[in-house]
């Protein structure tokens, strides 16, 4: 059974639909939208900040979300602080860091890739594996980033985004199977 643990008297909201591994660890402000998946091996903390995500997104295997909380105190209190939002319809691909940046819907994130604090992903961007986003940079919509650190490599195609769109409707289907097998 995967680990959901409140902290500091915050539980994480996972809706029914979602589909969380059983050896996933949720903690804290964490909230995941219907037909979302967070599969084997993920941790998400929302121990100094909160995390949202949406609906119909995947967070493949191995894949760490976390938050930088504000140094002046309770985030909750100052409003301070950076979390960490990934939208709908959105691909984090295998042992992917992502780190109080923001994933906007329908964006892509590469195998192993780093995406770092305030860096934002536009929707219909792609950050190719293995890259690093270094902090504060934007990957515009239609552009693929890669490398370390990152930067624009081309413009996406239509069949990039085809494939986008058939990898997440796919993990939103063996999500719904793999929670029919739970129950």
């Amino acid at each position: 059974m995967a680990i959901i643990r409140a902290h500091r008297g915050i539980t994480p909201k996972i809706h029914p639909d979602a589909f969380i591994a059983e050896n996933a660890v949720i903690i804290g402000d964490v909230e995941i939208g219907a037909g979302s998946s967070i599969w084997y091996g993920c941790v998400l903390r929302g121990d100094g900040n909160w995390i949202r995500i949406g609906k119909n997104t995947n967070i493949q295997d191995g894949t760490i979300v976390h938050v930088n909380h504000d140094p002046k105190g309770d985030y909750r209190e100052t409003g301070g602080g950076m979390p960490c939002y990934i939208g709908d319809d959105v691909t984090v691909g295998h042992l992917a860091l992502l780190h109080a940046c923001t994933i906007e819907s329908s964006a892509f994130i590469g195998m192993r890739s780093v995406v770092m604090d305030l860096a934002v992903v536009e929707g219909g961007a792609m950050v190719a594996a293995g890259a690093l986003v270094t902090p504060r940079k934007r990957v515009a919509k239609g552009e693929l980033w890669g490398g370390n650190p990152a930067k624009r490599l081309r413009e996406l195609k239509p069949e990039d985004m085809e494939v986008f769109a058939h990898i997440g409707q796919s993990y939103v289907d063996l999500g719904a199977a793999y929670r029919a097998e739970q129950s």
